[in-house]
């Protein structure tokens, strides 16, 4: 492989600056959202959740923002699968967002927390039939013997529950990431790049901090 080749120049856009950012990391997240969507990027709430057994052993993958506001960043997933098991043992998590035609990055670190039963059945009973079917067909993270099994687990769950109302499963839901730091990257002509760090101080009060790139 070739690097050189893949290498690209960052656009100027406009920097990051202590001057042109909200005061509440939550605020300045919302911002760039909003900029996403009105820019159309594909997958904008496309995240990486990267999480760690109790003796640090960590892994990541791709999962879907479902809502945030001051208190957090919302998820859905199995609580069997490996990320909801290692969730369990150590609560500590971080999070990434890359907004490649934006030249930006977010990394969000803290702690996940289940949501309530409430928020969950909200949350499920407005998601496609189909998607409510597929919860109770599949175990996520289990070894299966073949697609078949899988398939064939789908069809029963839609011969079992033919009414409007399907029932939220027991074992999944929702998760909330409580933030404690974000940061920022925007990129820039000659790797010059903007960082901008919130670290949540025990005051209740966020520290806005500049890093070098």
């Amino acid at each position: 492989m070739d690097a050189n080749k893949l290498r690209r120049e960052y656009q100027a856009r406009g920097g990051l600056t202590e001057g042109n950012i909200a005061e509440k990391p939550y605020d300045q997240f919302e911002i760039w959202f909003n900029e996403a969507i009105d820019a159309e990027i594909d997958l904008l709430d496309a995240m990486t959740l990267a999480t760690a057994t109790l003796e640090g052993i960590p892994s990541a993958r791709m999962v879907v923002l479902r809502g945030f506001d001051a208190n957090g960043l919302c998820f859905y997933t199995d609580y069997d699968s490996q990320k909801g098991r290692e969730l369990a043992q150590n609560p500590h998590a971080a999070l990434v967002f890359y907004w490649r035609e934006l030249d930006r990055q977010v990394r969000i670190n803290g702690t996940v927390e289940k949501m309530t039963a409430a928020e969950s059945d909200a949350y499920f009973a407005s998601r496609p039939i189909d998607s409510q079917l597929a919860v109770w067909a599949e175990r996520q993270s289990i070894v299966i013997p073949e697609r078949e099994h899988l398939e064939k687990n789908f069809e029963n769950a839609k011969e079992k529950y033919t009414s409007d109302a399907i029932p939220r499963p027991p074992h999944w839901g929702g998760y909330r990431l409580i933030p404690n730091m974000y940061e920022f990257w925007q990129g820039c002509p000659s790797r010059l790049h903007d960082r901008i760090r919130y670290i949540l101080k025990d005051t209740g009060n966020w520290e806005i901090e500049r890093l070098s790139p």
